[in-house]
This record gives C-alpha cells, structure tokens and sequence, in this order.
C-alpha cells in the first residue's frame, strides 16, 4: 500500500481523560485491525522502555538526518535537543499488512495529524466528565507532583478549547461506555 493512501485514527485528550485506557482495550478488539503507531524520539530509553516496543530510540544525530531525508510525517522539537515524530516507515510497515494506524498524542497532535491525513483519519477527542473530575485523576494516579498536576490542569483548560477540532467527542464518565462509543464511530469509519 502507498503512503498516506491507508486509514488512521487519533485519540487525543487532556492529560489523564483516559485515552491511553480506551486505546488499549480497542486494540485488544482483533475485527477492527487497529496497531498502535510507534513513535521515535531522541531520548534514550528509561529502564522498563524497550527500541522497537515503546519508541524507536534515536540518537540526536540519527533523529536531524530523518528530519533533513524527509523521513518523518510529523516531528516536534519538545523541549531542546528533545525530538519526538512519527516515522512515514512505521505507518507503511502497518498499512502494508491492511491494518488501522493508531495514534495515541496530545492536542496539537492529535490536530497536526489531522491536517496531514484530512480524510483518511477519524480524529477522536476524549473529555474528562469536568475539570475537577480531571484533577481527581491526576491526584489518584500518584504519578507527578504538585507543579505538574497544576501544569496539566492549566493545559487541560486550553486544550478543553480545542475539542471543536476534532471528528468525534466522547465524554469519557463511564469507561465501559466510551469504549463501546469508540469502538462503533471506528467501526463506520473503516467499513
């Protein structure tokens, strides 16, 4: 299959709405033939991360020749010397088996792919039921500290703004539900 002529889906959302949890039960659904899309970046690895799994791993230099070949659909410099992006050799490697690429990304994103692939995606945006139900989330998770919890709450209000961008809305207060509510606006998309 050429590239960009295969079918993705983005699932996009503020920090700890939920999108990675329903992404990973909609890949445990075969009939839908969804693979996840791995992303590179320049970091190395953390301890439980593995090259080919979790990211392909790149060193900086290897990450700017991709850049420079064109190699990349997307690629953003998140913080300095910090790259992370998406391999156009990925996305064939899952289209060439007739599968849907998934991507699982922030707002910006989640709206940056959607230009790209206009059509041939369906971009799917998960809301927390309110931004308190959003900061008990992130409290219960246990994961970050108090500045990032507020960090991801001040983005979540901007990025709460950017729904309208999206294909779909799914209002993730009820997990079973949202699910289900992506698993059949998936289904239309690809049949």
């Amino acid at each position: 299959m050429d590239f960009m002529t295969g079918k993705s889906v983005i699932f996009s959302a503020p920090s700890g709405a939920g999108k990675t949890t329903i992404v990973k039960q909609l890949l445990q659904r075969p009939e839908l033939r969804l693979e996840f899309s791995i992303s590179a970046c320049s970091r190395p690895p953390r301890i439980d991360e593995q090259h080919g799994k979790d990211y392909y791993f790149l060193d900086i230099i290897e990450f700017r020749k991709k850049i420079a070949a064109g190699e990349f659909v997307e690629w953003e410099e998140v913080y300095q010397d910090n790259y992370y992006g998406t391999l156009k050799s990925e996305l064939t490697r899952i289209w060439n088996k007739d599968n849907i690429v998934v991507f699982d990304v922030d707002v910006k994103g989640g709206m940056n792919l959607k230009q790209i692939f206009d059509k041939n995606t369906l971009a799917i945006y998960v809301m927390p039921p309110s931004v308190k139900e959003l900061e008990h989330r992130l409290r219960t998770r246990g994961t970050e500290s108090e500045d990032k919890i507020q960090q991801r709450l001040t983005r979540a209000d901007y990025e709460l703004s950017l729904a309208s961008n999206f294909d779909v809305k799914i209002v993730n207060d009820d997990l079973k539900m949202s699910v289900e509510r992506a698993y059949n606006e998936i289904n239309n998309f690809i049949n």
